[in-house]
């Protein structure tokens, strides 16, 4: 798996996911939504910490143009 994901993206993706656990956490997700938004707010930090997002490939999406130069 080639990363597609850049650092800020990966960034933003945690920081949803916590604010989610949070607002279910405090009650304000509740029921069929707060599951929904919970299975999104593990998938936000699965690939936040991988840095590859699966429905970036089919879109050819790449947020991490710049970060992959340098590297080989």
């Amino acid at each position: 798996m080639k990363k597609n994901m850049g650092s800020f993206d990966r960034t933003l993706r945690i920081i949803l996911a916590i604010v989610i656990a949070l607002l279910i956490l405090f009650g304000q997700l509740k029921g069929i939504g707060g599951i929904i938004f919970g299975i999104v707010a593990i998938i936000f930090v699965i690939t936040g910490i991988v840095g590859f997002c699966p429905l970036y490939t089919p879109l050819k999406i790449n947020t991490a143009k710049g970060e992959q130069e340098g590297k080989q």
